[in-house]
């Protein structure tokens, strides 16, 4: 098993259970004495065989292989891509340009042998180019249906805030409803593997369009990229010289695989109190303002919808597998809480005057609900 999938500089102490914070009650029956959610069955694998283990380990290897033949460092990234495969789920990357967010939402869907779509966004693409449109046939003397780009297994949004907001919501129904309407008639996506990967520049404000609330809730997690260090930018010249990242490679996996690996994924077991912390915790994100020692919390304009509870549950067992469990932890559902919760909590603009990132936020809020 790659340990590289666990994302680096995670800071255990930062999410223990300060001594002096308010808890987010639980129900009586969840609360104190629950047994641990690996105790509560015997073999924590009762849902999963081993070869179907076994499969899912070999898989999870292959994908993370590839990934780190084509893109240097960017371990936290890899994480969430992989597993965002696994959870079957939708995920925004934003950082600066020349990070490598092409690059890597390129070689993550390259490792599968399924059809790829690049759709590169600007101000002047129409909803039609993404999911098609009607085209009158002088032949027939009739309108005919023409699929857009959107009806692949892997589409990629380059720089996604920088089409219109009309354009941005065309990709609404397809993500969340797997569909999309054109002259009246409905049109499903791939049934088996369908994931967007959009990516977004945060510094420029010229000529974008920045997603709505709604429109970035449709995504299951959101990575945030940092710059390399100075090692991992010395790894990147010399696999410039060598043609190393330039290669295209076959890919290594098919679509039969992924869709396999995500329907054992789903076996992973979680107990009850795992998804009452999950729910205690997205709640607490609603009145974060109204918990007492919670100081951030006055920073929170909005909190979390019931889709967070939703990726919650997925991520937490996408990272129990990436690290070789099938049963879901505490530690597993604060691993993934930056990326859960960093773009469906709203802050205020005090937060921004103080300079407050939401990821700080995001830590006091698990802070100040009680693991089980």
């Amino acid at each position: 098993m790659d340990t590289n999938l666990n994302p680096q500089g995670l800071n255990q102490e930062s999410v223990q259970q300060p001594a002096d914070q308010e808890q987010v009650p639980m129900p009586a029956d969840q609360a104190g004495g629950q047994p641990a959610p690996e105790e509560t069955k015997a073999d924590p694998r009762f849902n999963i065989t081993e070869s179907e283990f076994a499969y899912a380990q070999e898989v999870i290897k292959k994908l993370s292989d590839y990934f780190d033949a084509k893109v240097v460092g960017q371990k936290q990234l890899k994480f969430s891509l992989v597993g965002a495969i696994i959870a079957d789920g939708h995920i925004l990357i934003e950082s600066v340009p020349g990070l490598a967010k092409t690059t890597a939402a390129k070689a993550i869907s390259d490792a599968v042998d399924g059809k790829f779509a690049r759709i590169q966004c600007t101000p002047d693409l129409l909803p039609g180019d993404i999911i098609g449109t009607q085209i009158y046939n002088q032949s027939t003397g009739k309108f005919e249906n023409i699929l857009g780009p959107v009806f692949a297994n892997f589409v990629l949004l380059d720089e996604v805030n920088r089409s219109s907001a009309k354009t941005q919501s065309a990709m609404l129904e397809a993500m969340q409803e797997k569909q999309v309407t054109i002259g009246g008639t409905s049109y499903h996506m791939p049934e088996d593997i369908f994931i967007v990967i959009a990516t977004q520049n945060p510094i420029e404000q010229e000529g974008t369009y920045p997603l709505s609330e709604a429109q970035t809730d449709r995504f299951l997690i959101k990575e945030v990229i940092t710059y390399p260090s100075a090692g991992e930018e010395v790894e990147i010249l010399s696999r410039m010289e060598t043609g190393a990242i330039s290669r295209v490679d076959p890919p290594v996996l098919t679509i039969k695989d992924v869709d396999k690996l995500q329907e054992i994924a789903e076996k992973v077991y979680v107990d009850e109190a795992i998804k009452w912390y999950i729910s205690s915790i997205v709640v607490a994100s609603r009145r974060a303002g109204q918990i007492q020692n919670l100081e951030l919390g006055k920073y929170v304009r909005i909190g979390a919808s019931p889709r967070a509870s939703i990726a919650f549950l997925k991520m937490a067992k996408a990272a129990a597998l990436m690290v070789g469990r099938t049963y879901v932890t505490p530690e597993d559902v604060k691993q993934v809480s930056h990326q859960v919760l960093r773009h469906r909590i709203g802050l205020n603009y005090s937060a921004v005057a103080d300079n407050v990132p939401v990821e700080a936020v995001i830590d006091a809020i698990v802070n100040s609900v009680k693991a089980p």
